[in-house]
């Protein structure tokens, strides 16, 4: 138990601290329904945490310039998806954003999971398994961190979406992903 609550302190103060993926967690409030965004979000940090439990020792040793490229190009479509996409006109409730569940949980999914490998994040909690050898709570406690993560970017989008123009956030979304991208790359 003291490895889980230790675990979520590390990975949450370090996640905080210098994570990109937050802007792309707003930026994905802006644009979709936040329970599809959290449900896209929550799935790729549980994933992305057991690989860094898992494989985190090795996945640490792999060339930043492929870390990067891979952040990069999964900005670059996130972007791409986010401007092409045409929104369809919304048939129920005012706030419906006419995007479906899946689309708006897959674009969530794909923006998180494929970008920022070996962050101090994943860093923090594959150092944490070889000193514990304790891998479901540091698993539980990166993945909870991870999640509280997305829950304040979430908050953080929805009070921007109530101040900006709806014709602006398509752009919005699309720039900050590919402002992203172009930090990935020359990080």
């Amino acid at each position: 138990m003291p490895y889980l609550f230790l675990s979520y302190w590390t990975v949450l103060a370090a996640e905080l601290i210098g994570d990109k993926s937050i802007y792309t967690v707003t930026s994905l409030a802006v644009r979709f329904r936040p329970q599809w965004v959290f449900c896209g979000i929550c799935a790729a940090f549980l994933g992305k945490m057991s690989i860094a439990v898992l494989f985190g020792e090795g996945f640490s040793r792999l060339p930043a310039s492929w870390l990067s490229g891979i952040s990069a190009v999964t900005f670059l479509l996130s972007a791409a998806w986010i401007w092409l996409k045409k929104e369809k006109p919304a048939p129920g409730a005012p706030d419906d954003d006419g995007f479906s569940w899946t689309s708006a949980v897959s674009v969530s999914f794909f923006s998180i999971f494929f970008s920022e490998w070996a962050d101090l994040g994943q860093i923090s909690a594959a150092a944490l398994v070889v000193k514990s050898q304790a891998p479901v709570s540091v698993w539980l406690g990166g993945s909870l961190a991870l999640c509280t993560k997305g829950a304040l970017a979430l908050v953080l989008g929805l009070s921007l979406r109530e101040r900006i123009p709806r014709h602006l956030v398509r752009a919005l979304s699309a720039s900050t992903c590919l402002v992203l991208a172009f930090v990935a790359l020359f990080d």
